[in-house]
């Protein structure tokens, strides 16, 4: 059996690890993951603009740990989970991850 969407992934350790993208540039406003963690594990995220500077609003710590196994998990942070301000501009994503697997992200319209 196959997890829908999750034939490959980046995977943290328990230690943890972070995973930064290249620049691209996305529509839509809601950015949504499919995900694993281990009962240890979290994902977090943060929006970057292309120079690596965390976007206000958008950083690691304004994400709460996102934990559990869902295919579809809408990102929020500090109570928003809209992006569309950030559409069609570049950005980078910054995913800090513990014990976790990260099968894939997308951006789409609510």
């Amino acid at each position: 059996m196959l997890r829908t969407d999750g034939f490959a992934s980046v995977s943290a350790p328990w230690a943890g690890g972070e995973l930064l993208t290249r620049p691209l540039i996305f529509s839509g406003n809601e950015l949504a993951l499919n995900f694993r963690t281990g009962a240890p594990g979290f994902v977090r995220v943060e929006i970057q603009d292309e120079a690596g500077v965390a976007i206000p609003g958008y950083t690691l710590d304004a994400c709460p740990e996102i934990i559990g196994d869902e295919i579809a998990r809408v990102v929020v942070w500090k109570q928003h989970a809209d992006v569309g301000a950030l559409s069609g501009r570049p950005v980078r994503l910054r995913f800090a991850m513990k014990d976790a697997d990260l099968y894939s992200f997308r951006f789409h319209e609510h």
